[in-house]
């Protein structure tokens, strides 16, 4: 390629980086307390934390790994789980949302202390902050992906290792990390709006392009489709036997059944119980603002999901009638070869940069999630009591760096795990990470929220931890670690997988990722509505918010 044109899409490039690292500056350029840092002064406007709420959830994991499953899979039944987050989304708008301001929390845990106590709050953001720097850990990866394949295209003799991942990854985060450690949640929610306006326009425009580059457009897709793809997969089969049947509709990750029921529980515990995306809902100006926000966020990831996997199942159209011999074997990597090798000069560097974009979208709601929850959880209640007011901004500024290291560190080692089995598709990876505590955190909510006089703080503990055992054994989860007999007997590090529940009959479904939530969330309520709340903590949190207005419109002091 002439040099030219690749400095066209640098200067791209860099002015999209500049511009961002900039307006997320400027936009938090007045944040002098953590109500500032955390909340925005409950004054965003609805619709710009619509697409905040649009940018974060729609990760480089959907960017590039919904397209993967478009390809893979030439259909559209991945699409089917966001029934399940329409339906969610309403739930949390009529049951989550006003408490929260009601109660006035920073950090959404801090109304598990109010309801319960300390021990539910302090497991409960625990259980946030360590399943959230690991999610969006595996997500960055994807940094390194598109970094990947650039580097092949311009240096295609030159061999991949782990350390072209590394910089792509230490790139992004470190970019990320700048504005949002200075400019806070508004910073994050400006910077998502123009984040999520490119990511959708990429979409469109990568959509639009592959039916154009196809020979005979439209009525070849057709053709090598064999019809349109398919939209629902109902999971249901019979033909052996009730029991056989149940079985793989349980071990089926994509049914009409997952979607409904499935999807609905993960949705309530990713949009209603964690930080990273409760945070947003909370800088609109009142409950009612915040309750449209949600739900019109959940309407428009129905066409988003369509999109992006519309897009996965052209490439397969696209390379089956056009093989290509570099086609890279990793599916997560299709995408991203496509933009790289076949983009138009300019468009390019506009995708690619959309691709960072919903990177870094994500990766900064997390960043500023995560210090507040740190900061609110564990900080100022049990390391710095006495505190001057710029003392918690500045804890939450420097959380906001060692969670940006973290994240780098896991990104880093689940590009390690991909470059060891390249069809490792990074969805399922990225939402079994919170799959097996997720459960446990949504019941103790959703026990706070709809009774006022069950749960106990100290055995709310217990079930939490009998909720994520449920999971790991009923599910028959496989988690790849290391041999604890060889390390203890040989000195040696050797990988094995843990298998859990592997006593059970064959019979026994492997159950499938989107159904975790649900089995952790009906063992952990299950025990945890046994025990009563002690009465002085119901007048307790009956005491918190007399007095206080349904419809706070202010930031609440500290």
């Amino acid at each position: 390629m002439h040099p030219a044109r690749l400095w066209l899409d640098g200067i791209v490039l860099l002015l999209y980086f500049l511009g961002i690292v900039g307006i997320g500056l400027w936009a938090g350029r007045r944040n002098r307390t953590l109500t500032d840092f955390a909340l925005g002064g409950r004054s965003i406007p609805w619709w710009a934390v619509l697409a905040s709420i649009i940018a974060a959830e729609t990760s480089a994991a959907t960017f590039l790994g919904a397209p993967a499953e478009g390809f893979k899979t030439r259909s559209f039944i991945y699409a089917q789980l966001t029934i399940g987050t329409i339906l969610a989304r309403i739930i949390i708008a009529f049951t989550f949302i006003r408490p929260y301001y009601r109660y006035g929390v920073q950090s959404i845990y801090e109304f598990l202390e109010i309801r319960f106590g300390p021990w539910t709050k302090n497991v409960a953001s625990g259980i946030f902050l360590f399943t959230r720097v690991l999610g969006i850990g595996v997500r960055l990866y994807l940094g390194g992906v598109i970094i990947k394949v650039i580097w092949q295209y311009l240096f295609p003799s030159l061999t991949v290792n782990i350390w072209i991942y590394f910089w792509g990854i230490l790139f992004v985060t470190f970019l990320t990390t700048i504005y949002t450690a200075v400019g806070g949640i508004k910073a994050v929610v400006w910077t998502d709006f123009i984040q999520a306006s490119l990511m959708i326009g990429s979409m469109i425009f990568a959509a639009w392009l592959l039916v154009r580059h196809i020979p005979g457009g439209l009525a070849t897709v057709t053709e090598k489709l064999g019809g349109f793809p398919a939209f629902f997969q109902t999971g249901l089969d019979f033909g052996q036997g009730f029991g056989v049947g149940l079985k793989k509709l349980l071990e089926e990750p994509y049914t009409l059944f997952s979607a409904f029921i499935a999807s609905t529980f993960l949705t309530m515990a990713t949009h209603g119980t964690d930080q990273d995306n409760v945070q947003r809902m909370l800088t609109a100006k009142d409950f009612q603002k915040s309750r449209l926000s949600l739900i019109l966020s959940g309407l428009a990831d129905l066409p988003i999901a369509f999109g992006f996997l519309l897009v996965g199942i052209l490439l397969s159209v696209y390379y089956d009638v056009m093989p290509d011999l570099h086609l890279p074997a990793a599916d997560n990597e299709i995408f991203a070869y496509y933009i790289v090798t076949q983009m138009p000069v300019g468009i390019r560097g506009l995708i690619i940069a959309g691709v960072f974009a919903t990177m870094m979208g994500s990766t900064s709601a997390a960043l500023n999630a995560l210090a507040t929850s740190f900061t609110k959880d564990f900080y100022l209640p049990y390391f710095k009591r006495a505190v001057s007011q710029k003392s918690p901004i500045y804890a939450a500024r420097v959380a906001t760096v060692v969670f940006g290291v973290l994240m780098v560190a896991v990104a880093t080692l689940a590009a390690y795990a991909v470059l060891r089995d390249s069809k490792l598709t990074i969805i399922p990876l990225a939402l079994q990470s919170f799959g097996y505590a997720y459960g446990s955190l949504l019941a103790v909510f959703l026990l706070g929220m709809l009774t006022k006089r069950r749960g106990r703080d100290e055995t709310n503990v217990v079930a939490m931890m009998l909720g994520v055992a449920a999971v790991l054994v009923f599910c028959k989860v496989r988690l790849p670690a290391i041999n604890l007999r060889e390390l203890a007997f040989a000195g040696r590090l050797q990988a094995q997988d843990w298998a859990f529940g592997s006593w059970l009959p064959d019979w026994w479904p492997v159950i499938s990722f989107p159904w975790w939530v649900l089995v952790g969330c009906l063992v952990c309520f299950a025990v945890s509505f046994i025990f009563a709340t002690p009465r002085d903590r119901v007048m307790m949190a009956e005491r918190h918010v007399t007095g206080r207005d349904d419809q706070v419109k202010s930031p609440v002091s500290r």
